[in-house]
Parts: C-alpha cells; structure tokens; sequence
C-alpha cells in the first residue's frame, strides 16, 4: 500500500438498521447502492457541505465510488463510500454520510451502517469471505469494535472479519 494517502475514517454508526430510519417519525426507508458518477457530482461539493473530495476518489482508476439512495428517490445521495480492491480484502477508502445525515439534527439513522454492509457484500462476491480493512481515527477505534464486530490489526487498521461481516451482510441485504 505504498503511496496510499493515509486517510482516517470517522464515521460514526449511529443504529443498525435494515434499511435507513427517519430520525422524527422513525419511519424505515428501503435502500439502493449504485454507482457514483461524474452526473452526481454537482450535488456533493463543499459547497453543499460535503467534506471530502469525491471527485479525487472518482479519478482514481484503483477506487470505485457507490452512492447510498432511497429506492425510487435516486437523486438524493444519503451517503457514499471509497473502495478498492487489495489480494484478499476490500478497503475502505472514505465513508461519508450527507451532510443532512450528520448531527443531532440528522435526517436519517443507519446510512454509515447500510455503506460498511455494501462494502461487506462486495467482499464476499468478490471471493475475500467478507473481510474489509480500513484505516480508524483513535478515537473511534473502541465504537467500531462495539458496532461492527471490527477488530485492532495495528495501529489504527481496523478489519472486519467474516463473522462480523456476515451479520451486516444478512441485516441489510435480505437475500
């Protein structure tokens, strides 16, 4: 991983659920996972108060970019996430909830959960038996362990084994 800008995810997985979950009325809303394309750009910008720079991570050859949406409302993103693929895992490159997603204020509840569930689903199609890694700030090294079932590989790479990968797995993505 030479050459791989050092990048410290922060998201915080606020609820499992199995789709994503209106923070007011507590109504759940069935989730779809597609590509991110140069056309879904102009809606995340800093501007709009997107925090990192899609348009880098949708450059680069070696990431594919997903956008989360509710079915049959694809043009709001609720969030997006970075991938790539190593020898025997996926990556998490970026992981960022709308900004709309964020705070106390929040809209929705369970968009980071239902993006890391995503990544997972890749993993085992693509023959890695679920594993993902990524990169943790410190501070929320303990919340992912609790949350996701992920577990300390050094430093701050995280990994989220087979087991744990699974459950996200069949709480999402009903098969």
């Amino acid at each position: 991983m030479e050459g791989k800008e050092k990048i410290e995810l922060d998201f915080v997985i606020d609820k499992l659920t199995n789709s994503i979950q209106n923070t007011i009325t507590g109504d759940s809303f069935a989730t779809e996972v597609s590509r991110f394309t140069i056309r879904d750009l102009k809606s995340v910008t800093k501007k709009n108060g997107w925090l990192f720079n899609w348009k880098k991570e949708l450059n680069d050859d070696k990431k594919e970019v997903y956008k989360l949406t509710i079915v049959n409302n694809s043009n709001i993103i609720q969030g997006l996430i970075s991938l790539s693929k190593d020898v025997d895992h996926i990556f998490m490159n970026l992981l960022e909830s709308a900004p709309f997603n964020l705070g106390k204020n929040k809209m929705y509840d369970g968009v980071a959960g239902n993006l890391v569930a995503y990544a997972c689903k890749i993993s085992f199609q693509q023959g890695f038996e679920g594993f993902i890694a990524f990169t943790a700030k410190t501070a929320l090294i303990e919340h992912y362990i609790k949350t996701l079932g992920a577990y300390r590989f050094g430093g701050q790479r995280m990994i989220i084994p087979t087991h744990a990968s699974r459950i996200l797995v069949e709480k999402y993505f009903k098969t």
